[in-house]
């Protein structure tokens, strides 16, 4: 699948997030200070979620993290702050993306059709320039203070990937920023490099030189990054979005019964609630603990027994007591024993 057939996947990913941005600001949220009750609220931020780099975790989760964020740091400096906390390899595959073509320029260029991989198709990721080289973003963020935090994280983020691409520094020769000037840029200007800041712009933006956006990158690697664009097209087509609460405890559900526990207490606290809130919020989907683990086991137990597992081996699996209680679970769902369905 190319990098725009990847693109065209349709709607099934609109509105949703990477897990590794969102343990990003996740990261920053906490280094802000943000209070873990006020993270727990947050839908898809519990680790069984973050985990799965297959998972999608809708947008509205980031924008509360980076509201968050705003309200807990405000001020010009917050958003290169994450930039700079955030190392080669933050963003998984999206970071090298940008950084292993042969230029600056073929990188990006080349990256931009995956720009989904990493946020919502409603963040805007532009570029323009045959010479010098102009990348422009557009936040969805509807509140101007949490806007600015999100454009100066996304120019600090770009400034910074450019130079570990080229393995010098490097100073743009503009930045632009669509919200009002602070009143201390002291350090803005230590991020990008130079006072010539650009605000209350017509766009955010960042723009390298001509002869740093088609200089040979040291990080080139044209295996690499045809390998990265290869990953980029598996984890599109087969990414997972997190519509709500009910998918987020399908997946918690899951991860407990491969580790032997399927129990409604551990699977509450890996989704950070109480027992009574969980089974709530399933009852308010029409489901129940019981119903789902019921399910799950089910059509765990056809798949094992198709592929030739005996009824003692799947009973382990699946945490039963043992192969007898089983069985009696297979004629329950089914009204044959284990052995005859094979």
């Amino acid at each position: 699948m190319s990098g725009v057939a990847a693109e065209g996947i349709g709607s099934r990913l609109d509105g949703t997030v990477s897990t590794h941005l969102l343990r990003l600001l996740l990261r920053a949220a906490r280094a802000a200070g943000v209070a873990e009750d006020q993270l727990a609220r947050v839908p898809g931020t519990d680790e069984v979620i973050l985990s799965g780099e297959l998972n999608r975790i809708p947008m509205t989760s980031l924008l509360r993290l980076w509201e968050l964020i705003a309200q807990a740091r405000p001020g010009a400096g917050s958003g290169a702050a994450i930039a700079a906390a955030a190392p080669l390899g933050s963003l998984n595959t999206w970071d090298y993306l940008v950084t292993t073509g042969a230029t600056l320029a073929d990188s990006l260029r080349a990256a931009q059709p995956y720009h989904r991989l990493v946020t919502a198709a409603t963040e805007g990721f532009d570029l323009t320039g045959d010479g010098d080289l102009t990348i422009g973003y557009r936040t969805s963020a509807g509140d101007p203070a949490v806007a600015a935090v999100v454009n100066e994280y996304v120019l600090a983020y770009y400034l910074r990937r450019a130079g570990e691409a080229l393995g010098r520094p490097l100073v743009p020769t503009r930045v632009s920023f669509g919200h009002a000037a602070p009143a201390d840029r002291t350090g803005l200007i230590a991020v990008f490099g130079t006072a010539d800041i650009e605000f209350d712009a017509e766009s955010d933006a960042i723009t390298f030189h001509a002869d740093d956006a088609t200089a040979p990158l040291a990080r080139a690697d044209p295996m690499l990054s045809d390998l990265m664009r290869s990953h980029a097209d598996l984890v599109l087509a087969s990414a997972r979005p997190i519509a709500g609460p009910l998918d987020a405890f399908r997946i918690a559900l899951g991860a407990a019964l491969d580790a032997g526990d399927p129990a409604l207490p551990r699977v509450a606290k890996s989704l950070a609630m109480s027992q009574r809130t969980l089974q709530r919020h399933l009852a308010e989907h029409g489901t129940s603990w019981r119903d789902e683990l019921d399910l799950l086991r089910y059509e765990r137990a056809r798949a094992l027994l198709d592929q030739g597992h005996s009824t003692s081996t799947v009973a382990q699996r699946l945490a039963f007591t043992d192969d007898r209680a089983l069985r009696k679970a297979f004629h329950r769902w089914t009204g044959a024993s284990p052995t005859t369905s094979r």
